[in-house]
């Protein structure tokens, strides 16, 4: 069925590219963000936060503060009302810290004043003693593994009751004791990433007459901090309500609540509106990250770049709480051999407990990290067989009918040879022309460091694939309450859902599903807010799928009641009925009437819980199971200039084809793309939060070093469109895959240009800096 048959005027249908409803106000300036929340008579609150990343707690003495002219009220974890823990799937971490903190940044108590200064100082003449302890800062020494080979137990002190094991899936499929030709090791270690969102944690807390609490706040997911604040306030859904405000980006760091529960008891307690708002080094404690990683590949492969086996072992650092550390760890497992057929696999992936900063969803979600691994892996494969990267690549590729080591068949497209194949054929930036000198073309860029001494090229491919929506049997859905009616004459629709919109563009996705399915132009979303059913998480790439879905059958549910009413007022049967521009059409009787006239006074409204179709629990011993929904895949090709001499390095071309099963706005597709890439770009050679110790040590965007408009190549970018058969329009989420392969695309450009292995991301100068290396398997 094609959507795009029929004659209209209607603009911003689906397959089109809609200007956003939001983006002369974002362009200008006047867009409300969170952070400009403002009511009369609202007081500020502060929080004061542990500067040790392991500690007991002695004692607490407020008194310093509460004398402090203009605080209004001073709070420990003895004024939390109800159960003092929250978390996404594990309620492991407290509101305020009781008798230990284990990491730098926990909260501990809280503050509210009339005056944002005056709350700060506040916090900080709170005394606190603390007993030190010895942190635990590696994973693998965290779960009592004593290194790659011994996984046996070594005595590490327990930082949770259930000790520091988070989650450990294994995979288990083929042949336990392979033989092949040629074996490839490798060992890789990846960063920790902050999500780096422009707009900080930030909210207001409004206390209402009938006891309850009105919290207005940058989020993903307002019903899971709905239940989450239940909770801790002892309150019931009806008496905490949420409406999301304007989101200043959020990459997986605004799944898990911050200043969420902290604003909620100081209102409650003041009886006054209370707003929070983060700084910036405030934020990058305040919120989780994306996950250090430490791995460990096997290959095994034929002399022809078969692939025969792959053992492969991963450490996740968690940080102090659970978060969504345990999706994360199945995601890594699941998906960490990459978009290859390979029929023998043992995969170990751990996730632990750390007194580092907390982590859980970025962009990528586990698969990030072990893409830098494997697809490192398929270059020293062709390195050391003498074979094409992308020839390897594309032998082992996944396709349709493929199976991957979960044992899921892969019943839709899987193009992969296709995206390597199209993102090969793509034009080369031209040679650097050494006769006209552009500081902006050269490693190190306008700081005038090199005129192209010791400057070399390199190529390099990556390909990923990732899971769409929730997985492992999760109840995944997303509610959509649709009402037409007639408003000055013209039909209107109003679109309720509680999916956040965090820059992503589901604002626009909503109107174009609407004005597709009832052929009315005007199409106005209200506030997400917990008063709509859930609308799940806006993260796993999921939301147009799942909440498209809901949308889509919420309309056609109308739009069934508007034919009803179309049959009556026509008085005999009618058939092929549509609906366009506003009026009910019949592909044999011609116009039937327009909505105006038909519904008049009427509303119609409906409805719709809608799920994708369902997934299922990974068996414990072998991680078989059809565990996830859908796939997406896409592919990279980097171009890199490197100064071997310097160490610095030029990105000079970054380009992607990516299959989006169906482009419902194809620029907007574009946008994630072009943002994954500079994500993925941002790991790959400068972005790493430095954690010594458990200590943070560049807490600030001066010294977390993110891509600016001088970092960002030239990014030529295709779309694929491969419907799959089981997805609203065909299509498939494009969030996160271009995060995946951008960055070891990258990597494998620059182990080309400098011959050096390159197993530490993101990449350093010093990294770089050297003779050549050869990319064969160590002896």
């Amino acid at each position: 069925m094609t959507l795009r048959t029929e004659s209209s005027t209607s603009t911003g249908r689906i397959g089109d590219s809609p200007q956003r409803p939001d983006a002369t106000l974002k362009v200008t300036g006047q867009f409300a963000y969170s952070s400009d929340l403002w009511m009369e008579g609202m007081l500020w609150g502060s929080t004061l936060r542990s500067p040790h990343p392991y500690a007991r707690i002695r004692s607490i003495d407020i008194a310093p503060a509460l004398a402090m002219a203009g605080v209004q009220a001073v709070l420990t974890a003895d004024d939390v009302p109800g159960i003092n823990a929250y978390g996404l799937d594990h309620p492991d971490q407290p509101v305020l810290a009781e008798d230990v903190v284990r990491y730098q940044g926990e909260p501990v108590a809280l503050v509210a004043a009339d005056h944002p200064e005056v709350a700060r100082l506040a916090a900080e003449r709170i005394v606190v003693d603390y007993e030190q302890l010895t942190p635990i800062t590696d994973a693998m020494t965290a779960v009592g593994h004593v290194d790659w080979n011994t996984p046996g137990r070594t005595g590490v002190p327990s930082l949770h009751p259930d000790g520091n094991l988070v989650r450990h899936v294994k995979i288990r499929t083929g042949d336990p004791d392979p033989k092949a030709d040629v074996v490839i090791i490798g060992e890789y270690d990846v960063g920790m990433q902050d999500q780096a969102f422009l707009g900080p944690e930030s909210g207001l807390a409004v206390p209402a007459e009938d006891g309850g609490i009105d919290l207005y706040v940058a989020t993903q997911w307002l019903h899971v901090d709905q239940k989450q604040i239940c909770a801790a306030l002892g309150l019931g859904p009806d008496k905490v309500r949420l409406t999301l405000a304007g989101v200043g980006g959020a990459f997986g760091g605004r799944e898990d609540l911050s200043m969420h529960v902290h604003a909620c008891l100081l209102a409650i307690h003041t009886g006054k509106p209370v707003k929070i708002v983060y700084n910036r080094a405030e934020s990058f404690l305040g919120h989780v990250h994306r996950h250090p990683a430490r791995m460990r590949y096997e290959h095994g492969v034929r002399r022809d770049g078969t692939i025969v086996y792959v053992h492969a072992t991963i450490y996740l650092d968690g940080g102090a709480y659970a978060s969504s550390t345990p999706a994360v760890v199945a995601n890594a497992a699941t998906m960490g051999i990459g978009p290859y057929d390979v029929p023998n696999v043992r995969m170990d992936c751990y996730g632990a407990y750390t007194n580092n900063p907390p982590c859980g969803a970025m962009r990528g979600f586990g698969t990030v990290q072990a893409a830098y691994a494997y697809e490192a892996q398929l270059d020293r494969i062709a390195a050391e067989l003498g074979l094409d990267p992308v020839g390897v690549r594309c032998r082992n590729a996944l396709h349709e009918g493929s199976r991957v080591p979960t044992g899921q068949l892969v019943d839709s497209a899987a193009p992969v040879v296709e995206l390597l194949h199209r993102v090969e054929a793509l034009p080369l930036p031209p040679p650097v022309d050494p006769s006209r000198l552009d500081l902006r073309e050269q490693p190190g860029g306008v700081s005038n460091t090199t005129h192209g001494e010791g400057v070399r090229r390199g190529v390099g491919y990556a390909v990923a694939f990732k899971n769409v929506g929730f997985s492992e049997g999760f109840d995944d859905y997303s509610t959509a309450r649709v009402r037409l009616e007639i408003v000055g004459g013209e039909p209107v629709v109003t679109v309720y859902t509680a999916a956040a919109e965090v820059g992503q563009g589901l604002v626009t996705v909503e109107q174009q599903i609407v004005r597709t399915e009832l052929g009315v132009e005007k199409v106005v979303l209200a506030p997400a807010d917990t008063r709509v059913g859930n609308g799940g998480s806006t993260s796993a790439s999921r939301q147009t799928y799942v909440t498209g879905g809901a949308l889509k059958a919420a309309c056609e549910a109308v739009r069934a009641e508007v034919f009803d009413v179309a049959q009556r007022c026509y008085g005999r049967m009618v058939r092929g009925l549509r609906l366009v521009d506003g009026k009910v059409v019949s592909d044999t009787e011609g116009g039937i009437g327009s909505l105006a006239d038909l519904l008049a006074d009427t509303v119609v409204e409906r409805t719709v819980e809608w799920r994708h179709r369902p997934t299922y629990p990974l068996d414990p011993e072998t991680g078989q199971a059809d565990a996830h929904v859908q796939y997406a895949f896409a592919a990279h090709r980097a171009v890199v200039d490197v100064d071997t001499e310097l160490g610095l390095v030029k990105v000079v071309a970054l380009d992607c084809v990516q299959d989006v099963g169906r482009a419902i706005n194809p620029q907007a597709v574009r946008g994630q793309i072009y943002g994954g890439s500079v994500q993925g770009l941002g790991l790959a050679v400068m972005e790493e939060i430095v954690v010594t110790d458990g200590l943070v040590r560049n807490a600030s965007f001066t010294d977390y070093l993110i891509p600016t408009i001088l970092d960002v190549p030239p990014m030529r970018v295709e779309l694929l469109e491969y419907a799959d058969p089981h997805a609203p329009y065909g299509l498939r989420g494009v969030g996160e895959p271009p995060t995946i392969s951008s960055g070891p695309a990258i990597l494998s450009a620059l182990r080309q240009a400098t011959r050096q292995p390159l197993t530490h991301i993101p990449v350093h100068p010093d990294h770089l800096i050297g003779g050549p290396v050869a990319l064969t398997n160590p002896e």
